[in-house]
């Protein structure tokens, strides 16, 4: 493994971790409830936007099995470069729920989500069709506006990443309150791994929603776009 590829998992999993810590520890504190809401929508958005200006230009600042999936489909990463995204991707988020944990366990604080912010279809009635469906909604329409947003005929330069975090607040409003809103597996994984600590099972009974939604979200946005560009 190159010294480049090196940087670029280290890269990969610290904005993941960050993604995970600001997002679900906003979650946890605010119950998402109120002006909770829109406070945990805007935690994940921004920090897509501090993640995008800080490790961008070294990883591309995926942070998101989703959107490294959606590059390996449009031929702009390879095979095991995308297993390499994904492991830092998963071993970030893991950090990130372990060091919330951590501060809640040490500061005596409350989980108002009870599962360290895990996702879940509660809001959905425990419908899985309707997980599945809302999570592959979120996730084409977020990964479709990063395909755009960086693809190289129509370069957006220095507003990309404020963009695409502002995408990520735009799906979170809708989605908070059906499935918690992933669009990302690795933000998923991290903190219903932990939640087992907790004694809930949920988290994990229900990830595969949130494995199998955002990724076929992904690869639809990757051929609309294909679609949409094509000779344009």
């Amino acid at each position: 493994m190159s010294n480049n590829q090196t940087k670029k998992y280290v890269a990969e999993a610290i904005g993941t971790c960050v993604l995970v810590m600001f997002g679900c520890g906003t979650a946890m504190i605010t119950g998402c409830i109120g002006a909770g809401y829109l406070l945990t929508a805007w935690a994940f958005g921004l920090s897509i936007v501090a993640m995008a200006y800080s490790i961008g230009n070294i990883s591309g600042c995926h942070i998101n099995p989703a959107v490294s999936f959606a590059m390996l489909v449009k031929g702009k990463m390879s095979m095991n470069e995308f297993i390499g995204y994904i492991c830092a991707q998963c071993a970030g988020a893991f950090v990130g729920s372990g060091l919330l944990a951590l501060i809640w366990k040490l500061g005596g604080l409350k989980d108002l989500t009870k599962t360290y912010g895990s996702n879940g279809v509660g809001g959905l009635d425990d419908s899985i069709i309707a997980g599945l469906l809302v999570e592959i909604v979120l996730t084409f329409v977020f990964v479709l506006v990063i395909l755009g947003v960086t693809s190289e005929k129509f370069q957006h330069g220095n507003v990309a990443g404020l963009v695409i975090g502002l995408s990520l607040t735009f799906v979170h409003i809708l989605g908070i309150g059906l499935t918690g809103t992933s669009v990302n597996p690795a933000r998923s994984i991290g903190p219903a791994i932990w939640s087992l600590f907790t004694g809930e099972t949920d988290p994990i009974k229900y990830l595969f929603i949130f494995i199998i939604g955002p990724m076929i979200g992904a690869f639809l946005a990757a051929l609309c776009d294909d679609f949409l560009t094509k000779d344009a």
